[in-house]
């Protein structure tokens, strides 16, 4: 009499490529659409820049010129001065660097621990996935810039602070999009049958549900990034985010805004580069969409 053989590890889960193949195919098809070549292109330049642009400015950032003071662009100032003689070039290409450094480390970090306890919610499910909800739903419902400019007033601005406020602040909605996924999954039979052989929940979280939700995933760390962007150039906008004479594209924008009528350039340049990047990460977070096949317009359970 025959017995049964197990189920192998193919038969449990669907196939999948190994990361770097995975990773290079969805590459060459997100440059194969002009919105994720775009996307990409844009993003890219953006990194380098923030990487080499100090070795890439012809003026100190700090140094100011009494007799410069809102000097148009010409050909030894590209961008002009600002109100101060400072070289707005210089200030632009180096004002991305704290903005790209802090959303860098903390979107993964956001999108780690926001999609693992969603997706652990998603499989336990009963009153602790109700309760814990209603909290999310509570958060939410609040603006987001009162809760920061709340907590940042409370224990200063420093990137210490900064990094840490918008990780919980910008995970906690990415547990509903990790549950939302993590829904449509725990019902397949690959799940049911790792319950059924006894596997406990972190290793059927590991091994079955984060491998399939992990598009859903990347697509909205890609959104957190450029949200994350935004938050940060308000923050320094309004006066908690960098402090001066540190370059940053928000700050730049709150000096210059007294003299937009007669120096536009001085906050032209910085809404040029923040906004080349924010559509730079949008057009990207699309293409991926697309090519991943999540849909981005997908409710979340409640």
């Amino acid at each position: 009499m025959s017995t049964a053989t197990p189920l192998s590890p193919a038969a449990k889960a669907p196939h999948r490529p190994g990361a770097l193949r995975r990773l290079a195919q969805v590459l060459k098809e997100m440059l194969a659409r002009p919105s994720g070549a775009i996307g990409l292109l844009l993003v890219l330049l953006h990194l380098v820049v923030a990487v080499a642009s100090p070795w890439l400015v012809p003026f100190d950032f700090k140094a100011i010129s009494a007799t410069l003071i809102l000097s148009p662009p010409d050909a030894t100032h590209w961008f002009g001065t600002d109100h101060l003689g400072r070289d707005v070039f210089t200030r632009t290409l180096l004002g991305g660097r704290e903005a790209i450094l802090v959303t860098v480390v903390a979107t993964p970090l956001a999108v780690l621990w926001g999609g693992f306890a969603g997706v652990y919610l998603g499989l336990a499910g009963g009153r602790l996935d109700d309760v814990l909800m209603r909290v999310v739903d509570a958060f939410l419902a609040l603006p987001w810039i009162l809760k920061m400019l709340l907590l940042i007033a409370t224990f200063g601005n420093g990137i210490e602070v900064l990094i840490p406020t918008l990780i919980v602040f910008y995970g906690i909605p990415v547990i509903r999009i990790a549950r939302a996924a993590a829904h449509n999954v725990v019902a397949r039979d690959f799940v049911l049958a790792a319950q059924a052989r006894g596997h406990r929940r972190f290793a059927i979280i590991r091994r079955e549900l984060l491998p399939n939700v992990l598009d859903a995933l990347m697509v909205e760390g890609a959104m957190r990034w450029s949200w994350m962007l935004l938050a940060f150039s308000s923050l320094s906008f309004l006066g908690f985010g960098v402090s001066p004479p540190t370059p940053d594209w928000g700050l730049m924008v709150a000096d210059s805004r007294s003299f937009m009528a007669i120096a536009p350039w001085a906050g032209l340049y910085p809404i040029v580069a923040i906004s080349s990047l924010i559509i730079g990460i949008n057009l990207t977070a699309d293409a991926l969409a697309k090519t991943l096949g999540v849909d981005r317009a997908q409710k979340a359970p409640i």
